[in-house]
């Protein structure tokens, strides 16, 4: 092989030259071929959320404590129906006994013998079935089971608040996936300008047009961006199981993000954020609370009343009970049914009942005074999450304006250097203007949405609007 190109070098330049063009086209055509990924399925965002939403293990959990709250809120765990209990026994005796009359006579003047029983046997047996039911208990039970209604309305809330942190972090995760897979694109389009000027510089050296600094030029160009490629994939690659961590999915399973972005109308968001107060589920979960300390109240009210009661029950014996010295054996069986009513009032118990009211009111005070705080904190946290939503938005604009004056100038400088005009240098900056202009671009896209889920979830409506 080494004496074959040596004999077309020196028999044949313009071969030679040829063979050159002609293995650097093959071997960037196995490069590019080898470069692209297998293409992987678009997961759309929709389908993103039914995943968190299926097989978050943090979801799991708060769906398995709504549903802990819910039996919870069943009429069996609310004492409203009576208890019955059943009760049964049975007991067993075994006794030998020996019964001396100490030489007293019979009726015919003999002394009378000991009379002993060997192995006698004493059998009982007794069931019996008891209820109770409680009339009146100064309605604490009545108060208990609207708390635990609202125990379940707040946990739902909770659930819901899980449901958006955790959507957040999906889209936070999801986003960069796309914006990422962006950033790929944009730097293989520039590793691909770099190959062509590379091809082209080549070329001109061979034909003398321009000198060897231009061809290496290209060739470092080639190597840095084929280096920011290789670094832009594997972020990706690693963007990609974050992503699939949140989605509990395998790690490696492939896929692709949807890059496209839509924002809320802004008559819209205004009117969600007129309403934030009444939507914000920070904001419900503390109305909640409050709701619970006052049926918390009056079930501490309800230990100065009475409680009245009913009661019932039917019990059944049989006993058997062996011979004995002066009574023969006996069998005896009893039923018995009976019920009353029963009134209990606990006059003074020593002051807990005071003690626990007056606790009570203090805790429903103190959840007022954090409802307060919390609302104020909530309305700066909206005003905060507006802002930076306009203000990314409007970044996002002037980088876009900004991708198309670098785009024009790039396009420019392009014409300029086959015409050699410019210096490959100058090419170069023209080409990482546009390469940084549109990495900034992606990322005040991805930026501004986020923004914007941030302040859709402060006004109660993440979980409301198409994404």
């Amino acid at each position: 092989m080494k004496n074959h190109i040596h004999n077309l070098l020196q028999n044949n330049p313009m071969s030679l030259k040829q063979y050159y063009i002609f293995f650097v086209l093959v071997v960037f055509a196995f490069a590019k071929a080898y470069s692209q990924e297998t293409p992987s399925k678009v997961l759309s965002k929709e389908e993103a959320v039914s995943l968190m939403l299926e097989n978050n293990f943090g979801i799991k959990l708060a769906n398995n404590q709504v549903e802990i709250s819910e039996n919870n809120t069943s009429i069996l765990n609310a004492d409203y129906l009576p208890t019955v209990t059943g009760n049964a026994g049975a007991n067993f005796d075994r006794t030998t006994s020996n019964t001396d009359f100490g030489g007293a006579l019979n009726q015919e003047g003999v002394p009378r013998p000991d009379i002993e029983i060997v192995g006698a046997e004493t059998t009982r047996y007794n069931a019996s079935i008891n209820l109770d039911y409680t009339l009146f208990d100064g309605l604490g039970r009545y108060y208990n089971y609207k708390q635990l209604k609202e125990q379940y309305n707040l946990t739902q809330l909770q659930a819901r608040e899980t449901i958006e942190n955790t959507m957040l972090q999906l889209f936070s995760v999801y986003y960069e996936v796309a914006r990422l897979k962006e950033n790929v694109i944009i730097l293989e389009e520039a590793l691909r300008v770099s190959k062509d000027r590379e091809v082209r510089a080549q070329y001109q050296f061979e034909y003398g047009q321009v000198n060897k600094l231009q061809v290496l030029n290209a060739k470092v160009d080639i190597t840095t961006d084929s280096i920011n490629v290789l670094n832009a994939r594997q972020n990706l690659q690693n963007a990609q199981r974050d992503l699939n961590v949140v989605l509990n999915r395998d790690l490696e399973n492939k896929f692709q993000a949807d890059t496209t972005v839509t924002f809320v109308n802004k008559l819209l968001m205004d009117s969600h954020i007129e309403q934030a107060l009444q939507n914000n589920v920070t904001l419900l979960q503390s109305e909640k609370d409050i709701m619970i300390s006052d049926y918390q109240i009056k079930t501490a009210r309800a230990l100065f009343l009475p409680t009245v009661g009913l009661t019932g029950s039917y019990g059944w014996n049989l006993s058997n009970n062996p011979a004995s010295a002066f009574f023969p054996s006996t069998t005896s069986t009893s039923n018995s049914l009976a019920a009353g009513a029963t009134l209990r009032w606990n006059l003074f118990d020593g002051g807990r009942s005071i003690i626990a009211l007056k606790n009570a009111k203090i805790f429903r005070e103190n959840q007022e005074l954090a409802k307060e705080q919390l609302k104020q904190q909530v309305q700066r946290d909206i005003a905060n999450a507006k802002g930076n939503y306009k203000n990314a938005l409007a970044i996002y604009e002037m980088q876009t304006q900004n991708v198309r004056t670098n785009q024009d100038n790039f396009e420019r400088s392009q014409e300029q250097l086959k015409l050699g005009q410019i210096s490959s240098i100058e090419f170069r900056q023209a080409q990482l203007n546009l390469l940084n202009a549109e990495v900034t671009k992606n990322a005040a896209k991805y930026t501004a949405k986020l923004a914007e889920l941030q302040l859709l979830q402060l006004t109660g409506q993440l979980l409301n609007v198409a994404f």
